[in-house]
């Protein structure tokens, strides 16, 4: 049996990643009213390098050097994604006397910040990214995130390691 071809993994993964970021907005944020936290929105920010990545990629399929920096390059960013979700998923597990205070709404962060202000608040996260505001099979958002970060790192590692 033959193998999909990079270019068609690359196409149907960057397709996944629109898919998981539509749900998060017009589903989770607009239809649920959930608001993104800090570290929500920079898990966002990840999934959405990985997936212009992943169809980059796929438009550009090329051999040699380009796909290895395609592949680097989405190893990494689904990588940060993964490392923000546990992030978030740690501050999920802490009793109510260790959650760190909570910050000013991210829509006050993007419109009084500078933008080296707004990344720093944004990787570290505050009080309101401990609150666990949905479940689906037993997990909260960033455990879901997790596990789709982890799957693009697969996919990407793949994508890096084949010889087709």
């Amino acid at each position: 049996m033959n193998a999909l071809s990079y270019r068609i993994i690359n196409l149907i993964t960057a397709l996944g990643c629109g898919m998981a970021l539509l749900f998060a907005v017009f589903y989770l944020q607009d239809h649920l009213g959930l608001k993104p936290c800090y570290l929500c929105i920079t898990q966002r920010f990840f999934v959405t390098a990985t997936g212009l990545l992943f169809l980059l990629a796929a438009i550009h399929n090329n051999f040699g050097m380009p796909r290895f920096i395609y592949a680097s390059l989405s190893c990494m960013f689904a990588m940060g994604g993964a490392f923000f979700a546990m992030k978030q998923l740690w501050l999920q597990s802490l009793s109510e006397d260790q959650i760190p205070s909570c910050g000013p709404p991210v829509e006050y962060v993007f419109e009084a910040f500078s933008a080296s202000e707004i990344i720093t608040i944004l990787l570290s996260g505050d009080g309101n990214c401990s609150e666990v505001q949905w479940l689906f099979l037993g997990l909260s958002i960033p455990g879901w995130v997790l596990i789709g970060c982890i799957m693009l790192l697969a996919l990407s590692m793949y994508q890096l390691l084949r010889k087709e």
